[in-house]
């Protein structure tokens, strides 16, 4: 069996069936106890009843008469379906009340001795038929001639039917089954029961077949398939769950996509100006074979640069170790890192520390400098100030500046200012990769303008890394 909802609708069947057997077995033990106990109850009260009638009646030598009409007297006072028969199992007297349910289907009619020969009769409801003729009683099996406390019932008539427990009744018909209410009650409950939670395994069931085909889907191509996470149950959870992963995977493939087709765009102009430098080092003279070799070395340094921070870029998209986090001193971090882009350094702060990634921080910060050198000439002033949180590093140029619409462009792998194309050294990673340390830091990193013309980016390292 495959089917997940076949199996826990199954599984709940069957709890269901256990329970109401269960639930029946007790049911049915507590009824026959206190079935028991009630007939024990009656036939007392039947015989406390026959010996106070025993004083109240005249005696059994007495006319039929006369009996007749104080027993007819003492039953309409007690309001009770009682019959008086003589020693030669005659009727005597009845009541009314006898005389109408005497002859209802299913009567029980109890028979107790008053001691002289004469017998009382009652009749009482009709309780279900025991097997083999022998009904159930509080203290084991009651046979005809043995009644509950002594209440003996009196011989079947020729008109009624057999034995079918302490007291004796006429068959509603022959043959007609017993209906158990009981049995009744717990089947409704059982069909409900199982009829209400086939679609709610259903239901969920379905959600996660839902589920599955969301996630095969995905795996077949559709990186844009997304699943239904309404709801608040584990189910929702899952698909919530996918549905984020889904977005990571999707824009780590686009961007691996993106970088790809810009990385080998990118490969072409150095690999072309090789080439050239090459097919011409065979001719050239000895003046010209010098540029050729400092031009190869230039484009080789460009494509060694290139393939570097094409690595390190998929290695931060990826999210995969590149070293551990350890104490790091901003001060001598800002301090080298000017002295090698002939910047100024002026921290605001005696001391910097944060926990982070050496490597990658001095990879930002030098990214910073060389972007501001590169584009803003000679005048870089390099600031590290203490902030809410965290630290600042601040690296200002003299440069053009950036326009106000496309400071978050620049953070986008191989984009470039227009102009800047073709400027020596520059490949349009370098402000995307400090962005991508800096958020793998907790940071962040922006673009401002500058009093007086040039740029300032701000970089942003919290004091703990989050």
């Amino acid at each position: 069996m495959k089917s997940l909802y076949v199996r826990i609708y199954l599984t709940l069947v069957a709890l269901l069936l256990a329970f109401a057997f269960g639930s029946a077995w007790l049911f049915q033990r507590h009824i026959e106890q206190e079935r028991g106990n009630v007939e024990l109850a009656a036939g007392e009260r039947l015989n406390a009843m026959a010996g106070l009638l025993k004083l109240a009646l005249p005696p059994a030598t007495a006319s039929r008469d006369e009996q007749a009409e104080v027993f007819v007297d003492w039953g309409q006072r007690l309001r009770m379906p009682l019959a008086l028969e003589d020693s030669d199992g005659k009727r005597i007297a009845t009541t009314q009340m006898f005389q109408r349910r005497a002859d209802d289907p299913g009567a029980i009619i109890v028979s107790a001795s008053l001691g002289d020969g004469r017998s009382l009769e009652m009749v009482r409801t009709i309780r279900p038929p025991s097997p083999q003729g022998v009904a159930s009683g509080p203290a084991g099996p009651v046979r005809p001639g043995e009644g509950a406390g002594g209440v003996a019932p009196r011989p079947p008539r020729l008109d009624e039917g057999p034995w079918t427990g302490p007291w004796l009744h006429r068959p509603v018909s022959p043959g007609a089954p017993t209906v158990s209410t009981l049995a009744v009650v717990l089947v409704l409950l059982f069909v409900g029961v199982a009829a209400g939670a086939y679609p709610v395994v259903r239901r969920l069931t379905r959600r996660l077949e839902a589920l599955k085909r969301g996630v095969e889907q995905f795996g077949a191509g559709q990186l844009a398939h997304r699943v239904d996470d309404s709801g608040r149950d584990e189910v929702a959870a899952v698909a919530a769950s996918f549905n984020q992963a889904a977005e990571r995977i999707e824009t780590l493939l686009r961007s691996h996509q993106t970088l790809l087709a810009n990385a080998s765009h990118e490969l072409r102009s150095p690999l072309a100006r090789l080439k050239m430098a090459f097919a011409m080092l065979e001719d050239a003279g000895p003046a010209q074979r010098q540029r050729l070799a400092h031009e190869i070395d230039v484009n080789i340094a460009e494509l060694d640069a290139l393939v570097e921070e094409v690595l390190l870029a998929s290695r931060l998209e990826a999210g995969s170790a590149v070293g551990e986090t350890h104490p790091v001193d901003l001060l001598a971090l800002g301090a080298e890192e000017a002295a090698r882009a002939e910047g100024v350094f002026e921290p605001e702060t005696d001391v910097a520390h944060i926990d982070g990634q050496e490597r990658l921080l001095r990879r930002a910060l030098r990214n910073l400098l060389d972007n501001a050198r590169r584009y803003g000439g000679p005048d870089v002033e390099l600031v590290l100030r203490p902030v809410a949180g965290g630290y600042e590093f601040v690296v200002a140029d003299r440069g053009p500046g950036v326009p106000a619409e496309l400071r978050q462009r620049i953070f986008e792998p191989f984009y470039r200012l227009p102009g800047h194309a073709e400027m020596a050294g520059g490949v349009g990673l370098g402000l995307s990769l400090v962005k991508q340390i800096a958020e793998r830091h907790g940071g962040s990193v922006r673009c401002l303008a500058r009093d007086g013309g040039g740029s300032r980016f701000v970089l942003f390292l919290p004091s703990a890394s989050r």
